[in-house]
């Protein structure tokens, strides 16, 4: 069960999504996943729906320094929104992890980033990376990117689980 509390506000709702304690795996993912289209509902702004992505990624997923999107202008990269340090604000399609998972529309996940060619360090606090497309009919609209300082941090219940939030969340972002 997710746990959530729900305020009213004088401007709208509030919605404050946890993941129960100890979920792992497929479990948190799921979680998350439902908490995101609970907050993306109804809501038409893709960049708005992307800054509340990226806050419950950095709420649900362990050991990330980063977590946000690059969302694809004009065909290239270009920072979305984020929780970590200051990013890169546009990546060539092609070029590093996010550009290459935008180019392939595959995800990439690595366990050493130093052992990436081409990998762009934009906090060198990184050893690893997840990046995930995000397809809207098709075609990548935006990838989440999701950073962590441990080496190995990412498991393919973490691909498959951002995976299924990329498609979950398409719809929403590409507004």
């Amino acid at each position: 069960m997710l746990a959530a509390t729900e305020t009213v506000h004088h401007n709208g709702v509030m919605f404050d999504f946890a993941p129960e304690a100890g979920a792992t795996g497929p479990e948190l993912y799921d979680k998350l996943i439902r908490a995101a289209e609970a907050l993306v509902a109804g809501e038409p702004d893709g960049v708005a729906n992307m800054a509340n992505v990226a806050a419950l990624i950095w709420q649900f997923v362990p050991d990330l320094n980063w977590a946000g999107f690059y969302r694809m202008v004009d065909g290239v990269l270009v920072l979305g929104p984020f929780i970590g340090k200051p990013a890169c604000l546009r990546i060539a399609l092609g070029s590093g992890v996010c550009g290459t998972a935008a180019l392939t529309g595959e995800t990439q996940c690595v366990a050493d980033v130093h052992a990436f060619p081409g990998h762009i360090a934009c906090d060198a606090a990184s050893e690893s990376e997840l990046v995930v497309p995000v397809k809207l009919a098709g075609a990548v609209i935006a990838v989440i990117d999701l950073d962590s300082p441990r080496k190995d941090r990412f498991l393919p219940d973490d691909a498959r689980g951002i995976e299924a939030l990329a498609a979950a969340i398409a719809p929403a972002v590409g507004g």
